[in-house]
């Protein structure tokens, strides 16, 4: 039987090509979103209701995420993986980036809830249908700026390398019931609806500035996500496995 994965913030972006690419390698998908309800319902036509549901929830909305989970489960018999994707109020636009002076903790507050809340959140969810059939897979989706602030997005870098941080736990404590935990961390995706601000001389910088002279696409990011859904990644945990062009190397 295929494995279902369940994508958070993916009606559209990156979580849109997660979705696809995972669709088409045969994967059983539940489409989360929040406000892109008429994208989401697209996706599902275009990969038909045997293999996709949209289902509405505020990641941040514990009352909700249980919902969520509670009718892919429903739906699909069980969930196998969770992609912690969503991404709360952020652009990617280095002109209007606050410098850390003009910051307050709220601008931090909203990128930690919407990263490491909403992944919590999510985890302890599904964690009862994982630990009782003792499989199960978490990815979580980073960034490679966290190593390398090309332009210092301050609230959304920390958010971000603190979701490292958990997921490194969360693989060491729940291993022992065969449940992975790793994070995909992409360079600056060109293009998803986050970095559609982002000047073309930040992207040429990057491709400059990496061995394969290209800069990530969403696709590059979404294949290493369906390698990790999969079998064949069942021996990979508690890692941070960076899809950048080699822009950073660990």
């Amino acid at each position: 039987m295929k494995r279902t994965v369940l994508v958070t913030g993916s009606s559209r972006g990156l979580g849109a090509s997660i979705v696809k690419t995972l669709a088409q390698q045969g994967f059983k998908v539940v489409i989360n979103y929040y406000k892109s309800e008429s994208a989401a319902e697209e996706l599902v036509s275009e990969l038909g209701k045997e293999n996709a549901i949209a289902i509405r929830a505020d990641v941040t909305n514990r009352k909700e995420v249980d919902a969520m989970v509670k009718k892919a489960t429903e739906y699909f018999g069980q969930i196998d993986v969770v992609v912690n994707n969503a991404l709360v109020d952020f652009k990617f636009d280095p002109n209007k980036q606050k410098s850390f002076t003009d910051l307050n903790w709220e601008d931090y507050q909203k990128q930690l809830d919407g990263t490491l809340k909403a992944a919590f959140n999510i985890v302890q969810s599904v964690m009862p249908q994982f630990m009782e059939r003792q499989n199960g897979s978490i990815i979580s989706i980073g960034t490679n700026l966290y190593q390398n602030p090309v332009v210092p997005y301050h609230e959304y870098t920390t958010a971000k390398a603190g979701l490292i941080g958990f997921t490194r736990n969360i693989a060491s404590e729940l291993g022992q019931y065969g449940i992975k935990a790793n994070v995909v961390s992409g360079g600056l995706l060109k293009t998803t609806d986050a970095s559609s601000v982002t000047t073309p001389e930040v992207f040429d910088l990057i491709a400059q500035s990496t061995p394969l002279k290209k800069v990530t696409t969403p696709e590059d990011v979404a294949n290493m996500v369906a390698y990790l859904s999969s079998e064949n990644a069942d021996g990979i945990t508690g890692q941070n496995i960076t899809v950048d062009g080699g822009l950073t190397m660990n």
